[in-house]
C-alpha cells in the first residue's frame, strides 16, 4: 500500500546524509543502481509471526548514486507483508502495532531530511 501524506514525497537530500539517516533508523539500502535506490525497513509483527517492509524508493536529482555527493529525491513510501520466498503483497491489511511503528519511523525521517 503506498502510505500518503507522510510528508516525505519531494524532499532531498545528498546521498551521505540520507544513507546515514536510514542507517540510523533500522533501513537498509537494498536495491541501487545508479539514478535510484530503495531502502527497506523490516517490522515483524510478533502477534502473527508475519514480517513487513516499509519502502522508500528515492531517485537522484543531480549526480550519480556512487558519489556521497548525488542529491537525490524521494518518490513513494510503501509497507507491504513479506510473501515466500521474496515479494511484498501491498495488499494485504496492515496491523495496528505496525502502522504506529511506521507512522513513527517516517516522521523521525522527515525530521533528520528537515533539519
Amino acid at each position: 500500500m503506498i502510505i500518503e501524506n507522510s510528508g516525505l514525497k519531494g524532499l532531498k537530500s545528498d546521498l551521505a546524509h540520507l544513507d546515514e539517516s536510514m542507517e540510523q533508523l533500522g533501513f537498509v539500502r537494498w536495491q541501487w543502481e545508479y539514478y535510484r535506490a530503495t531502502y527497506d525497513l523490516k517490522l515483524e509483527d510478533k502477534a502473527t509471526g508475519n514480517d513487513y517492509f516499509l519502502r522508500i524508493n528515492t531517485r537522484v536529482e543531480s549526480g550519480k548514486l556512487e558519489s556521497p555527493y548525488a542529491i537525490l529525491y524521494v518518490e513513494e513510501t510503501y509497507i507491504g507483508r513479506a510473501t515466500f520466498p521474496h515479494g511484498l503483497d501491498y495488499n494485504s491489511p496492515v496491523p495496528d502495532s505496525i502502522s504506529k511503528t511506521v507512522t513513527g519511523k517516517l516522521a523521525e525521517l522527515k525530521s533528520k531530511l528537515t533539519q
